[in-house]
């Protein structure tokens, strides 16, 4: 059984009066420890995409399997609920929150999701251990570069050992030579068994994945 198993998922919105067909009758599986790329220009659907994976957003149509749970017939808390057990987010804009240290912010998933603190301390530890920034642990993130900011951002998503890590244009916001950095942590990362989605409109990003899925126009090209 796939990890990840869509079929002919399509995803419709209104913009005013005006339909737009996001997604059009989506198909692929990945399976438990691949490295893939879903790689397409702006406006490709490749965001709705993520966020119907990612369980933020359901299709309209067609069938998404996480993980073996039909999410289409999850109720909003259930949704909830496989997002923080089955899915480490990694986002573009880091999204830590600036008042807490790098610990913190590692720590706060964790918290949400009752984990106590003694269990909480090892997760943190050993997240910050595999990003290589334990000894940046007290510092905020105006205290940290956009690598290392980065870096805690992955450490978060690491802590609660998600069967996937899913990041969205992850290198995004960074220069070229921090963001190879962060490509080199994320297949380090992948080599350890961890199954790694990327969303990106990069070739040279998507290049470091084992597989690229091609989406234009809603459709998946090649």
């Amino acid at each position: 059984m796939p990890l990840i198993h869509c079929e002919g998922v399509s995803k419709n919105y209104r913009t005013g009066d005006e339909p737009i067909q996001a997604l059009r009758n989506i198909s692929f599986d990945i399976e438990q420890g691949e490295f893939v790329a879903i790689m397409g220009p702006s406006g490709s659907g490749k965001s709705t995409l993520m966020n119907i994976i990612g369980c933020l957003d359901v299709a309209d149509q067609g069938q998404y399997d996480l993980d073996g749970t039909a999410v289409a017939r999850l109720k909003d808390a259930q949704l909830a609920e496989i997002r923080n057990r089955k899915i480490g987010f990694v986002f573009q804009s880091f999204n830590l929150l600036p008042k807490l240290s790098a610990y913190e912010n590692v720590e706060l998933p964790l918290t949400y999701r009752g984990i106590p603190r003694k269990e909480r301390a090892a997760l943190v530890t050993k997240a910050l251990e595999a990003v290589e920034l334990l000894d940046r642990k007290a510092h905020r993130p105006a205290e940290l570069s956009g690598g290392q900011q980065q870096r805690i951002a992955i450490a978060r998503a690491l802590a609660g050992d998600p069967p996937i890590l899913l990041a969205d244009e992850p290198t995004g916001a960074l220069d070229t030579r921090t963001g190879q950095e962060i490509m080199e942590l994320l297949k380090k990362l992948h080599a350890q068994g961890r199954t790694i989605l990327i969303i990106t409109h990069d070739p040279a990003i998507a290049s470091h994945a084992q597989r690229i899925i091609r989406i234009r126009d809603g459709r998946i090209v090649e």
